[in-house]
């Protein structure tokens, strides 16, 4: 592993520019820094999920996907590194089926919410889906690997799932979007 940081401040970014994993520099509002600054910022969501009274195989299963997100924020930091496989991808197909299973079918869009920790999973789940458009975005302009955004992709539908799972759990169950709460 790297050097560590000793000290938090360098100054070289006070001219608005930032270090790659490579070494190389580049503009702090670089598509590749948005790209992977919100992949940091869902990871940090996530840990505000985390925060909340979880089931332990929950907890244990967003644990280790921000272990995932934080080696696909350096995938992202460093051009032409690979940190995320189809194994990852796999893993998160494999949960999402598991968790899904037991949850009864949707018929109509739910709101956001259904207690303090599936409220933050949602949370977490558009941070993550907004890392994706930004990683898509960036793939139009740079080479980014098509595991990455398949990552993002997936992860987002497993939040929405485990938000789904944990308004249950909680309690407080979901609500419903009422598309016909108007009248004229």
């Amino acid at each position: 592993m790297g050097n560590r940081l000793s000290k938090i401040y360098t100054r070289t970014g006070d001219d608005g520019s930032t270090g790659l994993g490579d070494g190389s520099r580049t503009g702090k509002d670089a598509i590749r820094v948005g790209a992977y600054g919100t992949v940091d910022e869902a990871n940090s969501a996530i840990g505000v999920v985390l925060a909340c009274p979880l089931p332990a195989a929950i907890h244990d299963l967003l644990t280790s996907v921000q272990h995932q997100l934080f080696d696909l924020g350096g995938e992202l930091c460093i051009p032409g590194h690979a940190a995320i496989f189809d194994g990852d991808i796999d893993r998160l197909e494999t949960a999402l089926d598991d968790l899904n299973a037991d949850l009864p079918p949707l018929k109509d869009f739910i709101l956001p919410g259904g207690g303090q920790a599936a409220a933050h999973c949602h949370l977490a789940r558009t941070i993550c889906r907004r890392a994706e458009r930004e990683t898509v975005a960036l793939s139009r302009i740079e080479a980014v690997r098509p595991e990455a955004i398949r990552y993002l992709n997936r992860l987002s539908d497993l939040l929405f799932v485990i938000a789904r799972v944990l308004a249950r759990h909680d309690g407080h169950g979901e609500t419903l979007w009422n598309h016909q709460r108007r009248h004229g």
